[in-house]
């Protein structure tokens, strides 16, 4: 199997793999226990936090969680009373949140992007006023890679007494995130971490409500039982993606030029130069993307969010470009990163290829 779905998950790095292992079947204790056995483990945990947060902003709080979208469901249904302002091509994380919150009454507002997908700064501007208690976007694009401008964002929340939630789930450890954020959700099987372990980002003297009540753990935030070993492999994969960052860029850089020079009867969705190069949305005329997933049994790619793949509805994010509902069935996302081979992406494309030419021939 070739893997070319790197936005939906990242192969687990074997440096997490080894450091989980111990704390599985050796070192078990509860960490939040008193004795030296808890002690021991929550140093690991401690250790972990401080890798994570390497990637992040300076000072604040590093809040652990099951996910990302535990991280972004706490942010969003935690913040402060008053209206939401996010973007029509958040994920559904993001989206189905806030649009909950607006059938409780809070006022919502669903910026649109361009056909490049990304947010009009004006219009944003006009939308972010007082009265507006958070601001949400993403930084890197889940579906189509593009980043947004997030610190231009934060700013005129800011300016409007709101705070900023930056989704960095793509972006972590592979984009710059801005200073100006206050909250900040990640993810660890995004970067080569475990899966079922995400975390939340708080400036100092931000502090949502809780949504989970229990015994006070996570600074009173998110009560719950970590695990030291999920934590572990977080903090391994994170300061993974610190030492190699140059490495990674280079690779994934050199990639994306094979892609594009092998995708060339493709049209890619989303901004060519504004992007994150590991991520590739792409269409074809006459293709149906669901078929081609069919055709292409040795090849893992997606046709957008792994969390909406099975609604069998166009992609929104797609929509909101402006795609007609057969260009957004005829797109594929292909995603690649750290492990994948210059090789295995050139036979994943023949093979993309060969299966789109036979669809669209007469």
């Amino acid at each position: 199997m070739i893997y070319l779905d790197y936005q939906a998950t990242t192969p687990l790095a074997p440096e997490a793999f080894d450091a989980m292992v111990p704390l599985l079947r050796d070192q078990f204790a509860n960490p939040h226990s008193a004795h030296r056995a808890g002690r021991m483990v929550a140093a690991q945990v401690e250790m972990a936090r401080d890798e994570v947060g390497r990637l992040l902003p300076p000072g604040g709080k590093l809040i652990f969680t099951s996910g990302a979208t535990e991280a972004l469901n706490i942010a969003i249904q935690g913040a402060p009373a008053g209206g939401i302002v996010t973007i029509s091509t958040e994920h559904a994380a993001v989206l189905d949140t806030v649009q909950a919150l607006g059938a409780g009454g809070r006022a919502i507002t669903v910026l649109p992007v361009g056909g490049d997908g990304i947010v009009d700064l004006d219009a944003a501007e006009q939308a972010i006023t007082p009265g507006t208690a958070l601001v949400v976007a993403m930084l890197v694009n889940n579906e189509i890679g593009v980043i947004q401008p997030i610190e231009a964002l934060a700013d005129l929340a800011h300016r409007a007494g709101a705070l900023f939630l930056c989704d960095a789930v793509q972006g972590y450890g592979r984009v710059p995130i801005p200073n100006n954020c206050d909250m900040i959700a990640v993810s660890a099987h995004k970067i080569h971490g475990p899966k079922g372990i995400g975390a939340l980002w708080l400036k100092d003297g931000v502090k949502p409500v809780p949504l989970i009540h229990g015994g006070g753990q996570e600074g009173g935030v998110r009560s719950g039982t970590l695990s030291p070993a999920l934590c572990a492999g977080f903090g391994v994969a994170a300061r993974l993606m610190r030492e190699r960052a140059d490495a990674d860029r280079l690779h994934v850089e050199a990639l994306a030029r094979i892609a594009r020079s092998l995708f060339a009867d493709w049209t890619l969705n989303g901004s060519e130069s504004v992007r994150y190069p590991g991520n590739l949305n792409l269409r074809r005329d006459g293709i149906d993307g669901a078929r081609l997933v069919s055709d292409c049994r040795n090849v893992a790619f997606s046709l957008g969010s792994a969390c909406a793949s099975g609604s069998g509805r166009p992609s929104h994010v797609l929509r909101a470009l402006g795609l007609t509902d057969a260009e957004a069935r005829g797109s594929v996302r292909i995603g690649f990163g750290r492990y994948t081979t210059p090789d295995e992406l050139e036979r994943g494309i023949a093979a993309l290829n060969e299966a789109a030419a036979a669809q669209a021939a007469p």
